[in-house]
């Protein structure tokens, strides 16, 4: 444990944002999940998940939550697999 006031202050700030982070990693594979999920099966609103993803994706990467290049890693993917799924129809 720290001695010293700023780094005790500082510990206590990066367990939030550690856990903050975590929620929206963990929001974000889910909702990609449901996504993929959605393509596989040819819902109705598919496009409107994969949308959705995508967006929670951007707004991610520009909060720091995820790394931009991975946010746009698995946005690239997404919409691969939802080409993949439009063709198939």
């Amino acid at each position: 444990m720290a001695n010293i006031k700023s780094q005790k202050k500082r510990n206590v700030t990066n367990e939030k944002r550690r856990l903050r982070n975590k929620a929206v990693r963990s929001e974000l594979k889910t909702r990609i999940k449901v996504a993929k999920g959605a393509l596989t099966e040819g819902g109705e609103g598919a496009d409107e998940l994969v949308r959705s993803a995508q967006r929670r994706l951007a707004k991610a990467a520009s909060k720091g939550h995820v790394h931009k290049r991975q946010a746009a890693r698995r946005t690239s993917r997404l919409m691969k697999a939802a080409a993949k799924a439009d063709t198939a129809d």
